[in-house]
């Protein structure tokens, strides 16, 4: 593990070393951010993947309508009979979650490698690389501890969570919109919002999804800075590819995966 985090570290100082003419000292954090973008394109293919799993789920809606009625005094009936239909319909209900798990183990190589003093036996030089005025393995707690909110560090950290605040009420709004056009299809056809009510349980999800973006923002707080950028980054990349994604799909699923963004 400590030979992978070694080479893992000399691929982000060479990055940065490429990008220090244009960046100068922030440019192991545009490495950070370059990395991120490089992930995302990778993971692209599952996403589009994703985005049409979710639309063929919600071409389903009819039929998971009349499942409801005909199951309506048996839950158990019903979650049987619609992994059924997704099995015969060849659609996974869990390939919304791929993008996602295929994007940890990137996440949990940065937060690894710019929380620990060493990698390789050898003093990690890149904790003393920075954004800005804020180190990369730093935490919003020492930005706290040295200067306070509006210190030079502190600013770094406000600057991540406006972006994220402003990526996570975009994700809010796309969320309710779609399901607020969801409900009178769903109505017409005498069951809830699409996917949102095919299972029992899913229609207390349906109501909690739209703020799960604002949970970022603790995520930011906590984590070290070089983490933090990844998860900025790659959030913000998220909204703006799911609002093309999933343009054409008013429907609940989609407003699911709008808000998981």
């Amino acid at each position: 593990m400590s030979d992978f985090m070694s080479l893992f570290a000399d691929l982000v100082g060479s990055i940065a070393d490429l990008l220090e003419p244009v960046f100068h000292a922030s440019a192991t954090a545009a490495a950070i951010v370059l990395f991120t973008a490089c992930v995302r394109l990778l993971v692209h293919p599952l996403s589009r993947a994703s985005a049409r799993g979710q639309k063929a789920r919600a071409k389903l809606s009819p039929q998971i309508a009349e499942l409801r009625k005909k199951h309506s005094k048996n839950p158990e009936k019903l979650q049987k009979a619609v992994l059924e239909l997704h099995r015969a319909e060849k659609v996974s209900p869990l390939s919304g979650c791929l993008p996602s798990l295929f994007q940890l183990p990137a996440f949990f190589l940065l937060y690894h490698l710019f929380s620990n003093s060493n990698i390789g036996g050898e003093a990690n030089a890149l904790l003393g690389h920075k954004l800005f005025a804020a180190p990369l393995g730093g935490r919003w707690k020492d930005a706290l501890s040295d200067g306070g909110v509006f210190g030079a560090q502190g600013l770094v950290y406000i600057g991540l969570f406006v972006i994220v605040a402003a990526v996570a009420t975009f994700n809010f709004r796309r969320a309710k919109k779609q399901m607020a056009m969801a409900a009178p299809a769903a109505a017409a056809a005498g069951g809830g919002s699409g996917d949102a009510q095919q299972m029992p349980g899913m229609g207390a999800m349906t109501k909690v999804m739209p703020f799960m973006s604002f949970m970022t923002l603790f995520t930011v707080a906590f984590v070290p800075l070089a983490a933090a950028l990844y998860v900025v980054t790659s959030t913000t990349w998220s909204a703006v590819e799911r609002a093309v994604l999933y343009r054409d799909m008013p429907y609940g699923a989609g407003a699911l995966a709008a808000a998981a963004g």
